[in-house]
């Protein structure tokens, strides 16, 4: 029995709360699918130019050549020639990005999907709900928690911004247990 499909495609999702590693496992999938000479190309939201605009980039700023998209349709057509595809930061697409994912599995191709399970609230955040129900693996990473070193599911924003996307980093958020985090009050 083989534990990847033959002559098919499939959908792995990465997920899990900020700084615990799902960019970094993105990259190591997708070098080790260089590696082994396989096509890969990798599609970032317009939205994330936090590091770069022309890379995924980890924490500890290991990076990869991406391409910035601003609708997941574009992934269709940028994809052809590709057998695996990553794409990062899938909590800022919209869900559309589902069936784009499956649309390419269906056509054989590998499909790596990273992004935050939950938002600042500790609630479902944008596809992920949709696209983790449509993987065929599913792997959650967990952080540490900064103020007691327990494994951390969830993001705390430290900042008073409103609205379910503020982009950051230390600066705005830490990752947190879930004895340690606390909700943040809605206006």
């Amino acid at each position: 029995m083989t534990l990847t499909p033959i002559n098919s495609g499939w959908i792995e999702v990465i997920c899990g709360s900020m700084f615990s590693g799902k960019t970094e496992e993105l990259i190591r999938r997708l070098r080790r699918a260089q590696i082994a000479k396989m096509p890969t190309v990798i599609f970032k939201p317009k939205i994330d130019s936090r590091f770069s605009n022309k890379h995924i980039v980890s924490h500890n700023m290991n990076k990869l050549k991406s391409i910035m998209i601003s609708r997941p349709s574009e992934i269709i057509h940028l994809s052809k020639q590709f057998k695996v595809v990553g794409i990062d930061e899938v909590q800022f697409f919209d869900d559309s990005i589902v069936d784009v994912c499956k649309n390419l599995a269906s056509h054989n191709k590998r499909v790596i999907a990273a992004g935050l399970d939950t938002d600042y609230l500790g609630k479902p955040f944008g596809p992920m709900p949709e696209i983790m129900c449509e993987a065929d693996y599913l792997d959650k990473l967990r952080a540490i928690c900064v103020l007691c070193g327990n494994p951390a599911s969830y993001t705390q924003r430290t900042t008073g911004d409103a609205g379910q996307v503020v982009l950051g980093e230390l600066d705005k958020y830490e990752a947190r247990c879930r004895n340690c985090f606390k909700i943040p009050k809605e206006d």
